[in-house]
C-alpha cells in the first residue's frame, strides 16, 4: 500500500548554463521545498523534461533526488518510455534508486495503434515487472492521448497499478473512475487549476506544477478542503487560477523556472529546443506572480 494524499510538486530538473544537470540545483530546491508540508515529489515528470535526458541522466537525477528526499516524503518517479521495454527498464532503476511508486506515461508516438490492447498490454507488462507501485499517467495535452474511464479501469484492474494522475482535467471522467474503484485505487489532480473540484468529487491529492513555487498556496487548499473549511478554498484555489495557467498551458516549463528563480529557488534554463522567456514575458509572469500573493521561498 501506498499513501498519496496530499500534494507533490513535479519537480524541475536542474540545469547549468550549458545544459548540464545540476545536482546542486536539484538538492537545493528539494531542501527548500521541504520546509513545507508536501506529501513528496514527483522527479522527471513532465517538468522533469524527462524526455529531454540521457538515460546515463534519467538514473543520476533519480539517485541525487532520493539522497536529498527525506525518508518521511515519497518519492513518485517518472517513467514514462515509447516502448515497453525501455519503460520497464525505467521502473526498475528508479526503484533502485529508492522511488516509492513510478508514474507512467502512455506511449504516444504510434498513437493511431494505442488501442485498449496496446495500452492494457503495455501498462500490465509493466505492473508486472515493477517493484513498486505504478501509478498512470494521463497527459493528453503533451501525448494527443486522452484515455477514456473505460480504458483507465480496465488497466487499473492490475494489482499492481494503485493510481492515476490525470492533467486533462475533465472532472466527470475522474469522477467516473473514482466512483468504479475501491480505496485503494488513489487519483491525483495533474494540475492546481482543478485542484479543488477534483478533491471534491473524491482526488486524494494532487501533482502540481504550482507546488514548486507556491507550496503553501497549494497546501492550503488540501487543508482547507480536508478540514470541512470550503470558503477559503475556494477563496484560495480562485486566486491562484491566473498564476497556475501562466506556469502551465501558457508559457509552460520555462515559465516555471523563471518563476524558481524569481521566488530564490534554482531555476535555471530549459533544454533546447525550448526557449528561455524573453523579458517582456518574464515581466508579466512576475506581475501575475505578485498578484496572487506567491511569495520568495526560504528554506
Amino acid at each position: 500500500m501506498i499513501d498519496l494524499k496530499g500534494i507533490f510538486p513535479p519537480l524541475p530538473t536542474s540545469f547549468n548554463r550549458d545544459e548540464s544537470i545540476s545536482h546542486e540545483g536539484i538538492k537545493k530546491n528539494i531542501l527548500t521545498l521541504c520546509s513545507y508540508p508536501l506529501s513528496g515529489f514527483l522527479i522527471l515528470g513532465s517538468n522533469g523534461e524527462l524526455v529531454m535526458l540521457s538515460e546515463r541522466e534519467k538514473e543520476e537525477v533519480y539517485n541525487t533526488a532520493r539522497e536529498a528526499i527525506p525518508a518521511d516524503r515519497l518519492m513518485i518517479a517518472g517513467c514514462g518510455a515509447e516502448s515497453t521495454r525501455e519503460t520497464i527498464r525505467l521502473v526498475k532503476q528508479a526503484s533502485r534508486a529508492g522511488a516509492d511508486a513510478c508514474l507512467v506515461l502512455n506511449p504516444f508516438y504510434y498513437k493511431g495503434q494505442m488501442d485498449l490492447r496496446a495500452l492494457r498490454a503495455h501498462f500490465h507488462s509493466v505492473a508486472d515487472a515493477s517493484p513498486v507501485p505504478v501509478l498512470i499517467y494521463n497527459m493528453p495535452a503533451n501525448t494527443g492521448i486522452d484515455m477514456s474511464a473505460d480504458h483507465i479501469l480496465e488497466i487499473a484492474r492490475h494489482p499492481n497499478i494503485k493510481g492515476l494522475k490525470d492533467s486533462g482535467g475533465n472532472l466527470v471522467k475522474m469522477a467516473a473512475v473514482i466512483n468504479s474503484m475501491d480505496e485503494d485505487f488513489q487519483v491525483l489532480a495533474g494540475s492546481a487549476g482543478f485542484l479543488l473540484p477534483a478533491l471534491s468529487i473524491g482526488a486524494c491529492g494532487g501533482i502540481l506544477a504550482l507546488a514548486n513555487i507556491a507550496p503553501s498556496n497549494c497546501c492550503e487548499i488540501y487543508e482547507h478542503f480536508t478540514g470541512n473549511r470550503p470558503g477559503e478554498a475556494r477563496k484560495k484555489q480562485l486566486e491562484l487560477i491566473d498564476a497556475n495557467t501562466a506556469v502551465t498551458r501558457r508559457w509552460g516549463v520555462a515559465a516555471l523556472k523563471a518563476a524558481m528563480d524569481h521566488l530564490g529557488l534554482y531555476g535555471g534554463t530549459v533544454r533546447k529546443p525550448l526557449q528561455e522567456l524573453d523579458d517582456s514575458t518574464r515581466a508579466s509572469l512576475i506581475e501575475i506572480l505578485d498578484k496572487a500573493g506567491i511569495e520568495s521561498l526560504k528554506p
